[in-house]
């Protein structure tokens, strides 16, 4: 098959507008990257519980102030040499220009729960493209298979600072937040 053909059968490349559009109805999510669609898979169990636990005990701290706390569904819209939009499994917005109903541009914190499938991704491409936020403070990695959190901050100029075992405390100093590893992972472990 030549190289003209090959390039005539690839499917059309979506636009921003065209992307929004069918996420709003569409069954299955999607993550925008420069014009392709990749499909995610579903997440388990243990993973529902971390990102549960996280946002609700965030939400329960940033009540009455005006930070947002985003959970699953709403995207961030990153301007990055490619325009990408990726589904952060919890967010907190606190920008209050961030006014989009269907995306965010200007989170402080990001926090993906991560699985042997999304390890690569999450810990080199969105880490890559996260930190280019001017508004992002910290990222942070919760391993959903041990009870493991790595969090990265603006202010340490994103070097890792690894969490683990029961006793220690995800502090997330942007927002004055801090949590047991214990909770974190409440209905996960032990088993």
């Amino acid at each position: 098959m030549s190289a003209a053909l090959q390039l005539e059968s690839r499917p059309p490349k979506w636009t921003v507008q065209d992307y929004l559009a069918a996420e709003q109805t569409s069954e299955v999510r999607h993550e925008f990257v420069s014009g392709d669609l990749y499909a995610m898979a579903g997440a388990s169990e243990e993973h529902n519980f971390i990102s549960l636990n996280i946002a609700a005990a965030l939400r329960n701290h940033l009540r009455g102030k005006p930070c947002k706390v985003f959970i699953h569904d709403m995207k961030v819209h990153v301007f990055a040499n490619l325009t990408l939009f990726y589904y952060p499994d919890v967010m907190v917005v606190c920008d209050p220009e961030d006014k989009e109903r269907l995306y965010k541009t200007r989170p402080r914190i990001i926090v993906e729960v991560v699985s042997s499938s999304t390890v690569n991704t999450d810990t080199r491409e969105k880490f890559i493209t996260f930190i280019q936020l001017p508004s992002l403070e910290e990222y942070v990695l919760v391993e959903q298979d041990s009870m493991t959190v790595t969090v990265h901050r603006r202010s340490k100029e994103w070097l890792p600072d690894v969490l683990t075992g029961a006793d220690a405390v995800l502090e997330l100093a942007s927002i004055g937040f801090s949590l047991p590893l214990r909770e974190v992972y409440e209905g996960v472990f032990p088993k």
